[in-house]
């Protein structure tokens, strides 16, 4: 089983893009997602981003994730 975070893109550069969550930084592949944009929120696996996320759906697991954490 994955357990995935969502990564914000906050940077792209042909097919690598850059995507952040709680301050951290990872270097993603977005060869799988159509127009991936600054600001998409996205599901990565094996370091490749294989879905987009709504916004709304994406803070929501962010902050259950931080309710884990801090239990």
């Amino acid at each position: 089983m994955c357990l995935a975070i969502p990564l914000r893109i906050i940077e792209i550069k042909g097919n690598t893009a850059v995507g952040e969550a709680n301050g951290v930084k990872r270097e993603i592949r977005v060869d799988f997602i159509k127009n991936p944009k600054i600001g998409d929120y996205v599901i990565v696996h094996a370091g490749f981003a294989i879905e987009k996320l709504a916004e709304q759906q994406a803070l929501d697991d962010l902050e259950a994730w931080e309710e884990v954490l801090n239990a």
